[in-house]
């Protein structure tokens, strides 16, 4: 008799899963042993069947559901380490004098000899207090955001060049190159801080890396079963930067927003979902494996085979039996964004960017909007997709513009907008 019949046998093994150290198997059925549907699971239904109508037992559905995400989906993740921290500089002069900038070196292991990720950090001066702060991983290195020659280069941070474009040389750094997705100059002087790093340093975006959390804790703690993939690692590598963002008495703890485009767009919403220490989710363009279904008939937008043959080391190996049978999946991608619940989320998309799933994202939202009503929040305040360019400000927002997959200052503008009224600022 499987955990289906017997609710109570996986809670502690679940709430063990959404503090962030559940490595013991899961008792939950193999994938072939899972019922397949073409409907979205319920948020507010137990695995058992169980119904869901009270606060009480919703956070023991939540529970559940980050250990079935963790199971079937994202893999395992290590608990936090305590937090090992060196403030490497801070100049208060950055932007004639406007921003102060700091770097923080970051230990993600128990032991000094494992990966270390540097979280650039940037902060008004003219604040009267502690200010809210946008935690984002980016792709190309913290020195591509700011022209600083004091921030640290470090040797995961040059992404791979695309066809036709000359590979970025880590003895010539191009300085402030790409400041365009995280625009500094823009959020800052709004009165938001600005927390970013590299997401490569936290575990490097290929399936052969020999180099990252997830290696050394299976070289370290390989007993422990962790069965994290890279989107759960970078996801896990937000939170880090979180464990330090709490101290620093400059930041608003309780106004932490976790932002990511594309692949860290799915690890912003991940984070997020399993951390409740952030206030808020914006995922930019995340696409499948992030805001956008699983469950999808349309042939424009990804899916579950293409993301894993593509992408094999972004999820859990569980997930990969899921390739040709994404209808046995326990949840969608609607009970992820539920888990952030009462919390705000904004889905950013394009609407040329299909293979995001803009359509499919907007539903997923549809889908959660039972469970914020459950906890009294007003949810989703639309019932169908808006115009481009019309925001839904609501706790479960969304956003669409006209273009390609990108992120830029008009997202941010929009985004320090949905904040300023969600935070009530």
């Amino acid at each position: 008799m499987d955990c289906r019949t017997k609710a109570g046998c996986s809670l502690m093994m679940c709430l063990a899963a959404l503090l962030g150290g559940c490595a013991a198997p899961a008792p939950f059925p193999p994938v072939d042993a899972l019922p397949a549907s073409a409907d979205l699971p319920d948020p507010l239904v137990m695995f058992d069947g169980s119904p869901v109508r009270t606060r009480r037992q919703w956070s023991a559905r939540r529970a559940e559901l980050a250990g079935l995400f963790q199971h079937y989906m994202y893999g395992t993740m290590p608990a936090p380490p305590p937090l090992r921290a060196d403030v490497r500089f801070e100049d208060p002069s950055y932007l004639d004098g406007k921003i102060t900038l700091r770097e923080i070196a970051i230990g993600l292991t128990p032991d000094a000899d494992g990966p270390t990720m540097h979280l650039l950090v940037a902060t008004p001066n003219d604040a009267e207090g502690p200010v809210p702060c946008f935690i984002m991983p980016n792709f190309g290195g913290n020195h591509t955001l700011v022209t600083s020659e004091q921030v640290a280069i470090p040797a995961a941070s040059a992404p791979r060049p695309r066809q036709g474009q000359e590979a970025e040389s880590p003895a010539s750094p191009r300085r402030g190159n790409r400041p365009g997705r995280c625009p500094i100059d823009l959020i800052v002087p709004r009165g938001y801080a600005v927390a970013v790093f590299n997401y490569r340093e936290v575990e490097n975006d290929d399936p052969a890396a020999s180099r990252g959390v997830r290696t050394w804790y299976a070289r370290h703690e390989g007993d422990a079963g962790y069965t994290w993939g890279a989107v759960a690692a970078w996801a896990w590598g937000i939170s880090r930067g979180v464990d330090w963002l709490v101290t620093d008495p400059r930041i608003d703890p309780s106004a932490i927003i976790s932002v990511g485009h594309s692949r860290n767009g799915k690890a912003a919403l991940v984070a997020a979902a399993f951390d409740e220490r952030i206030a808020m989710a914006i995922p930019n363009q995340s696409g499948c494996g992030g805001a956008g279904p699983s469950r999808t008939g349309d042939t424009v937008s990804e899916n579950v085979e293409q993301i894993n043959r593509v992408f094999p080391h972004w999820f859990s190996p569980v997930f990969h039996q899921f390739s040709d049978q994404p209808e046995r999946l326990p949840f969608d991608q609607h009970c992820l964004i539920a888990m952030v619940a009462p919390r705000p989320v904004l889905l950013s998309c394009a609407d040329q960017d299909q293979w995001a799933n803009p359509d499919g994202q907007f539903r997923m939202l549809q889908a959660a909007d039972k469970v914020y009503r459950l906890l009294g929040a007003e949810g989703l305040a639309a019932d169908a997709m808006p115009p481009l360019e019309h925001l839904i400000d609501s706790p479960l927002g969304y956003w669409i513009r006209p273009g390609r997959h990108s992120l830029g200052s008009a997202e941010w503008d929009i985004y320090i907008r949905y904040a300023d009224r969600r935070l009530a600022r």
